[in-house]
């Protein structure tokens, strides 16, 4: 493996770690956190809202500022591999818009602006929208990785395809 491989391993390493961290967090603030907060009255349920959200946010800020640093970097490294790939084109731009999507609601949540105070005082929906949409983003990354080997032949490695480009 040359150097390059090995940024390509790195960088997909910390980009599925990001969506293990920020998804599983997500999912336990909704199905733990969120059911203990309400059991609590209103006044309590805030505090420990408050309290909670201001150690999360640093989580989802950098999580999103980590996610955009690799995505871009496994974008720009897979899209030689699959040239003239229709369904992979497609499937991967859908998949992005999911992505930034669920970015701006996750910014939403943990956020102070009052343009989101409406996800915020929703929260228990936009994290329903916020999950769903992940687990529809993972689906879709999950069959894309494994397409390769479905009824058609696997595409091109980063290798051949430098090869390819260099030869006359």
């Amino acid at each position: 493996m040359d150097g390059l491989d090995w940024l390509d391993v790195v960088s997909r390493i910390f980009h599925v770690l990001t969506a293990i961290t920020l998804v599983g967090g997500s999912l336990y603030a909704a199905m733990v956190v969120g059911p203990v907060l309400r059991a609590n009255s209103a006044e309590v349920a805030d505090q420990w809202q408050a309290a909670l959200t201001a150690g999360w946010k640093k989580w989802v800020h950098g999580g999103i500022a980590l996610f955009l640093l690799t995505g871009f970097y496994n974008y720009i490294r897979a899209m030689p591999l699959h040239k003239g790939d229709g369904l992979y084109h497609a499937l991967i731009g859908t998949k992005i818009l999911l992505a930034l999507a669920v970015m701006v609601i996750a910014s939403g949540l943990v956020g102070r602006s009052g343009a989101f105070q409406f996800m915020r005082d929703g929260r228990r929906t936009w994290q329903g929208i916020l999950l769903f949409l992940a687990v529809v983003i993972v689906s879709m990354s999950g069959f894309l990785k494994v397409r390769a080997s479905m009824d058609r032949p696997a595409p091109a490695t980063a290798a051949q395809v430098n090869a390819e480009s260099v030869s006359p």
